[in-house]
């Protein structure tokens, strides 16, 4: 006689959708939709632009790292959720590990450069220049190509897994490997800045990938 049993732990959906929320309201503060300054620089920029904008943005920048930060909590506990509920539907592969790594060292990798930031902010550093340029270039790497490769990770570690056990639909398994390959791609960034756009090619399809991953993955089993 089978009986069917349910997953005990927090609704992955709701904490995807909590973290995307989080995120995205971070960065809210620190983007123009006109494309019109003032707005977050990049790394192409040039260090009279940078600092300026660090030196006139002061609370835009803080209020970015305060919401980034606050988003690495619900992605913490998805990654330990996800990983828990995949190992109650019987995976025993490495790869809920891989994506339990991925995940916490991506939750990790948004808290440092969330700090960062708020470092950045700091009234008495405002006149150290050279020590603003560093901190700028250290919160790229850690919370863009390190965040970005961390969570395509954790992506791949759910998206394999679920394609050998079926626990999710097949194209949207396969769209995870997809997007796990990008975010891995990603790193190459570092020695060819052309392809940066790859990091927000992973960020944001990451956010809906996992929310519905959240809604997707089952919830019981026989």
């Amino acid at each position: 006689m089978e009986t069917t049993i349910r997953h005990k732990g927090p609704h992955l959906g709701l904490l995807a959708t909590l973290f995307m929320l989080l995120f995205i309201t971070g960065l809210c503060f620190v983007i123009s939709l006109t494309g019109v300054p003032p707005y977050y620089p990049g790394p192409w920029e040039s260090a009279s632009t940078i600092l300026q904008y660090f030196h006139n943005q002061r609370d835009d920048v803080l209020m970015c790292a305060f919401f980034q930060f606050c988003s690495a909590i619900p992605l913490g506990i998805f990654t330990a959720s996800v990983v828990s509920r995949m190992g109650f539907l019987g995976s025993n592969a490495a790869g809920k590990h891989i994506a339990l790594f991925g995940g916490f060292t991506a939750a990790v990798n948004l808290i440092l450069s969330s700090f960062l930031l708020w470092v950045m902010t700091v009234p008495e550093l405002s006149a150290y220049d050279q020590v603003i340029h560093t901190l700028y270039y250290l919160v790229f790497i850690i919370g863009g190509v390190g965040y970005s490769v961390l969570l395509g990770l954790l992506i791949a570690g759910i998206a394999v897994t679920s394609l050998f056990m079926k626990t999710l639909p097949k194209w949207m398994a396969i769209a995870g490997i997809i997007l796990a390959l990008v975010g891995e791609l990603s790193c190459l960034s570092m020695i060819f800045p052309k392809l940066l756009p790859l990091i927000p090619l992973i960020r944001f399809p990451g956010f809906i990938w996992l929310v519905l991953v959240g809604f997707k993955m089952p919830k019981s089993a026989r």
